[in-house]
């Protein structure tokens, strides 16, 4: 049996589902191939919201503990129901992946259930069913990446799947990786009363980061109760009938130390996934680490192929993958598609969240330069001092002779909401004074956004 469709996405993660709706909009005949029982990928099932719903669920559940009686709300000790916040969790996923059930339906694109394997430019293959098409969109997203000789059983030695479904909450939780997703999942078990250890192999968490953000971050986590271990390696997980012992060395070498723990978090990154796709037999690139090359219009080297997302080199973000997906349909029904990625925010969703866009200091310095920095405080910030949230500071850094932002960075509530302000700013090649004479409402924490254009060349009202 042959089907024939101008365009088959091979994966319905947050770049494929996007990619065949907006194709689908723009009146293309659309399949999308999706092996696991529902839609969404990673990111709705087992990532970006489950994740975000227990960062929440957790967040809450700490400020009636910390918060509420310096508010005058006295509700006495909360009580733990892990069962029914992992069943809020459960209803996150289940609203989302319904709803781009939906959106499939009602854009009439077919979802084809199954292994898509590429059995030739214009074939993919599902089954004992080929598809014909025009065009091919890798779509497949990324995995967890493992280390070697450590075995993830997703009970006690867990990748991020595991860690969004611990049946009990772990008393000791190690997490092997200072990365985004090491520090938001042990977040979430530390509001809950778990000791959080974080092992990391460089010497700073949060890499690539700018510099003072994790500083200052850092500082933070340890007020939270985290413990680092940094410039270190994890070498041994060993289980035995106490729990887990952990070797841990120095990553410059040295004597090991053994650390106990009731559960283990791997969170090293995430890998292309390409397994099984059939890209050796269509002659499609791939590069060292597994990733499909693309050019610039994200194009395979083989005519009538493409790739977007985790699975092609880039930031492994839903939002990077999102932007690209629609790009790619806009140029495959003719239309004009670009992906600006000096612009693409990234955020760890933490308690405060750390947010940020465009260059760091530390790069910017590497490529040589000149720049003026701005930066101010939530200390100075009415609404911040009136909600008790003034961690963190917003730092704008702009070209010394254009005065064009750069880089945005702000640790503190809500900075992944407020960055956007800066990507609208630099996708227009606004100036630090364009920022500056905008005015924001009052009192808002975004505010301090406006302060820290102010401080770039001149000096901020509140300081």
């Amino acid at each position: 049996m042959a089907d024939a469709f101008d365009l088959v996405v091979i994966g319905s993660g947050p770049g494929g589902y996007e990619c065949a709706i907006k194709a689908a909009q723009l009146g293309l005949n659309v399949a999308c191939v999706e092996k696991n029982p529902t839609l969404g990928g990673t990111c709705l099932n087992i990532g970006c919201i489950p994740s975000k719903a227990l960062l929440h669920a957790s967040e809450l559940f700490a400020e009636v503990t910390h918060a509420f009686p310096g508010m005058g709300i006295e509700v006495g000790a909360p009580k733990l129901n892990l069962k029914q916040m992992l069943s809020f969790k459960q209803e996150a996923i289940d609203g989302n992946t319904k709803g781009i059930e939906f959106l499939y339906k009602k854009n009439k694109i077919e979802w084809v259930k199954g292994l898509g394997v590429i059995a030739a430019p214009g074939k993919v293959k599902v089954g004992d069913r080929v598809l014909e098409t025009k065009n091919i969109v890798i779509a497949t997203g990324s995995d967890v990446a493992r280390l070697p000789g450590i075995e993830i059983d997703e009970k006690t030695v867990v990748s991020s799947t595991g860690a969004l479904a611990f049946e009990k909450v772990p008393e000791r939780l190690l997490v092997i990786g200072g990365g985004v997703i090491g520090l938001e999942l042990g977040s979430v078990w530390g509001r809950l009363g778990a000791k959080v250890t974080v092992v990391e192999f460089l010497d700073a968490i949060l890499p690539g980061m700018d510099g003072e953000v994790v500083k200052n971050f850092t500082r933070i986590l340890k007020k939270q109760g985290f413990e680092f271990k940094l410039g270190s390696k994890v070498t041994k997980v060993e289980k035995t009938k106490a729990g887990l012992k952990v070797s841990v060395e120095p990553a410059a070498g040295g004597d090991a130390q053994v650390l106990e723990a009731d559960a283990v978090l791997v969170a090293v990154g995430r890998v292309a996934y390409t397994q099984g796709l059939g890209l050796e037999a269509a002659g499609v690139k791939t590069d060292k680490r597994g990733r499909v090359e693309v050019d610039a219009g994200l194009k395979t080297n083989v005519d009538g192929i493409y790739a977007i997302g985790d699975v092609i080199a880039g930031p492994m973000l839903a939002h990077k993958a999102m932007e690209e997906g629609v790009a790619l349909a806009e140029r495959l029904a003719g239309h004009y598609g670009a992906v600006n990625y000096d612009v693409i925010p990234g955020v760890v969703y933490t308690g405060p969240e750390v947010a940020s866009v465009g260059k760091t200091e530390e790069q910017l310095k590497a490529e040589g330069i000149d720049y003026n920095a701005g930066k101010f405080p939530f200390t100075a910030n009415g609404r911040a001092k009136a909600n008790k949230t003034t961690e963190g500071f917003v730092k704008i850094l702009a070209d010394k002779k254009t005065d064009r932002v750069l880089g945005v960075h702000i640790i503190g509530a809500n900075a992944g909401e407020m960055i956007q302000e800066a990507v609208v700013a630099m996708e227009f090649a606004g100036s630090s004074e364009d920022i500056a004479r905008m005015c924001f409402a009052h009192p808002t924490m975004s505010e301090a956004v406006k302060e820290a254009a102010l401080a770039v060349t001149g000096l901020p009202i509140h300081m």
